[in-house]
């Protein structure tokens, strides 16, 4: 039987993710959203561009839940960007009740799916999906780390003029300012970036990476990433569905891992058929253990303040 998929949020993350997993022809996808006709439009439009790019996915676009039962995975995508004006405290109280909302409807449909998160902010988020899905903390991930390892990558490969595909890099921590780019378990072909590039150049390349998303934002002046985003969730999810196993840096539970507890926080862990696998523990020095523990305060700070509102 083919997999399902459901996206949920028909914006130009979700849309794009919905696009690369049926043209990778994962599964059959479900796009939900509030918008009347919008996931309707899009999944239209993928589906009719399915006899040339070549694949047999179906593609459903749907205002309610009942087209999502028994999804392998959810991607939940929904939720809004921080306007002008509006502040950090406003797009948590939003955001969180727009994910209680999805969170809630996709259990009931689909209870042994894998919950990826994506909304913003990131780890809060998950915190929200965890508790209201009453999921093992297996089956909720969140996506961050691939995208911040991919932006790594890129930079990287950018400055050493090399294929990206040579490439490898870690990025841990909270999703935002005080994400851990880890440049010693940094590597192309092998080799440390810490041997090919001078510290001042990787300093650089860390703080563009973690600016990432603040410069695409500054760039497009109307929107925010999409491509990136989209592509990361995918990873994670072909991961899961072909039980690849793969070793990704994703938003998970901890529970005294790095001397960290009851936080979703990104580290290195395996994805399989069952959502997390594994929790990689890897050494870190001083300085790096001192940084994953700051992010860590900062996205407690976060989920602190959620629990207040």
């Amino acid at each position: 039987m083919q997999k399902k998929v459901t996206v949920v949020g028909a914006g130009n993350v979700g849309a794009t993710a919905a696009q690369r997993l049926a043209e990778k022809a994962l599964c059959d996808v479900v796009l939900v959203d509030i918008a009347e006709g919008l996931p309707q439009g899009k999944a239209l439009d993928l589906a009719e561009a399915a006899p040339i790019e070549k694949h047999d996915s179906r593609l459903v676009g749907t205002n309610d839940y009942e087209a999502t039962a028994n999804s392998d995975i959810v991607i939940i995508t929904a939720g809004i960007p921080r306007k002008p004006g509006m502040s950090r405290d406003d797009l948590i109280k939003t955001n969180a009740g727009i994910m209680k909302n999805v969170v809630e409807n996709v259990a009931k449909k689909s209870p042994e799916a894998v919950l990826i998160i994506v909304s913003n902010p990131l780890d809060a988020m998950c915190h929200v999906a965890y508790e209201v899905s009453g999921f093992p903390k297996n089956r909720v991930i969140g996506m961050a780390g691939v995208l911040d390892s991919a932006r790594f990558r890129c930079f990287i490969a950018e400055e050493l003029d090399v294929s990206v595909e040579n490439t490898h890099a870690f990025v841990l921590g909270g999703h935002g300012d005080t994400m851990v780019p880890l440049p010693r378990y940094s590597t192309v072909a092998g080799v440390p970036i810490t041997e090919m590039m001078e510290k001042d150049r990787i300093d650089a390349i860390v703080e563009r990476t973690r600016n990432g998303g603040a410069e695409i934002v500054a760039l497009l002046k109307t929107g925010s990433a999409f491509y990136a985003p989209a592509s990361a969730s995918v990873e994670m999810a072909e991961s899961i569905l072909k039980d690849r196993k793969k070793i990704l840096p994703c938003a998970v539970y901890l529970e005294g891992e790095y001397g960290i507890n009851g936080l979703f926080i990104g580290v290195p862990v395996k994805l399989g058929k069952n959502g997390i696998e594994k929790i990689i523990e890897i050494t870190l020095q001083e300085d790096e253990k001192e940084a994953l523990l700051k992010s860590a305060d900062a996205v407690r700070k976060l989920v602190d303040d959620m629990a207040k509102m």
